[in-house]
C-alpha cells in the first residue's frame, strides 16, 4: 500500500518581517508628510508674498506717478509739499500691534487721473459747454493710513489700508463728494497760494476714510526719504563747489519736511539743506501677510517677539522716484 506525503502549509510571514515592513512603510509616510508639510509650507509663502507684492506695487506705483508730476515754484511764501510724523498716526493699528511710521503727505501735482480720468466736461449747462475742457491741471493729493474694515466702517475683519485723497483743481458739478458748494473740491480756490499746507488740507481730510479713496490694504507702515542735493562753496585754496546729497529719513531723522516758495523747512531744522534742491524721494514699504493680520487680532506681543513676528510675516519693498526739477 503506498503512501503519499502531504505538502507542508504555505509558510506566513515572520514577525520580524512584519516589524521590518511596518518600520520601512512608517519611513516613507513620515517622508511623504514631512516633503508635503514643506511643499505646503513653501506654497502659502509664495502666495503671501505675490499678495504682499501686488499690494506694495499698487501703493508704490500711484505715489510713483504723483511724485513724478511733483509741482513746485520758487519765489513766494506758498507751501508745496507737506510730510508730517503726526504722533496721532502712530496709534494707527491694533491693541497689539500699532504702525510703526504713518506719515501725513500731502502735496500738489499734476495728476492724470484728476476729474476721473474725463478732460472734457459730459454735458450742457448754464456754466459749461459740452466739449468743454476742465480748467486746470494742478492738483492736489494726500496719502494716510488706517486701520479699519476696507468694506465697512464698523466691520470686523481690520486691517491696516492705505488712502489716497485727490482734490480736482477746480470744482466739478457733477461730483457732490467733497465740502465744496459745487462739489469736486478746488485746489485752485482753497489749497493753492496757503502758506500751510496741512491746515488748509483741513476740511478734506475727514473725506479720506471714504471707501473711494481705498487703494491697498495690509500696508503696516510707509517711510519716505528725500533726497536734497547741496551745493557747499569752495574754501580756498579750493576752487570747485562740492555737491552734496543729503538723505532726510521721515521719522527717523525729521518729524516733517516741507518744500515752500522760499526753500526746504524742516524739523527740527536743518539750515544746511534750506536752500537745497530735492532731487529724489525714497519710497520704503513694510506689507503684512494676510496670516499676519489675522495673528495680530489674536496675539499679545511682549519684548523681541514683535520683531520676530515682523520678521516672519512682513515683506519689505523700496522704490527710488527721480523727481522734476525744483
Amino acid at each position: 500500500m503506498k503512501t503519499h506525503r502531504t505538502s507542508s502549509a504555505k509558510r506566513g510571514f515572520t514577525l520580524m518581517e512584519l516589524m521590518v515592513a511596518m518600520a520601512i512603510t512608517t519611513i516613507i509616510v513620515t517622508v511623504l508628510v514631512s516633503i508635503t508639510s514643506i511643499a505646503l509650507d513653501t506654497w502659502n509663502r509664495s502666495r503671501s508674498e505675490l499678495r504682499a507684492s501686488r499690494q506694495a506695487k499698487g501703493m508704490i506705483d500711484i505715489m510713483a506717478r504723483d511724485f513724478e508730476s511733483l509741482i513746485t515754484r520758487r519765489g513766494n511764501s506758498n507751501e508745496w509739499l507737506s510730510a508730517i510724523v503726526d504722533p496721532n498716526l502712530t496709534e494707527i493699528g491694533s491693541d497689539n500691534l500699532k504702525s510703526t511710521n504713518a506719515s501725513q503727505l500731502i502735496f500738489f501735482t499734476g495728476a492724470t487721473d484728476r476729474y476721473n480720468g474725463q478732460l472734457t466736461y459730459l454735458k450742457d449747462g448754464p456754466d459749461y459747454k459740452k466739449g468743454d475742457l476742465k480748467p486746470g491741471d494742478v492738483s492736489c493729493v494726500a496719502y494716510r493710513l488706517s486701520y479699519d474694515d476696507p468694506i465697512e466702517k464698523s466691520g470686523n475683519f481690520k486691517t491696516f489700508l492705505f488712502k489716497r485723497l485727490l482734490i480736482n483743481p477746480a470744482p466739478d458739478k457733477e461730483d457732490k463728494t467733497y465740502p465744496n458748494k459745487d462739489g469736486g473740491g478746488n485746489t485752485f480756490e482753497d489749497l493753492l497760494g496757503k502758506p500751510n499746507l496741512a491746515d488748509a488740507f483741513n476740511k478734506y481730510l475727514t473725506n479720506i476714510s471714504d471707501s473711494t479713496n481705498f487703494v491697498c490694504e495690509n500696508i503696516y507702515q510707509f517711510t519716505l526719504t528725500f533726497h536734497v542735493q547741496v551745493s557747499i562753496p569752495p574754501v580756498p585754496p579750493a576752487t570747485a563747489t562740492t555737491i552734496l546729497n543729503v538723505p532726510v529719513t521721515m521719522g527717523k531723522t525729521n518729524d516733517s519736511f516741507k518744500i515752500s516758495g522760499t526753500g526746504i523747512v524742516t524739523k527740527p531744522e536743518n539750515t544746511a539743506i534750506a536752500g537745497g534742491r530735492i532731487t529724489a524721494v525714497e519710497i520704503s514699504t513694510t506689507v503684512i501677510s494676510d496670516f499676519g493680520v489675522d495673528q495680530i487680532k489674536r496675539r499679545n506681543f511682549s519684548g523681541n517677539q514683535k520683531a520676530e513676528f515682523l520678521a516672519k510675516n512682513s515683506y519689505q519693498y523700496t522704490k527710488l522716484v527721480q523727481l522734476p526739477g525744483m
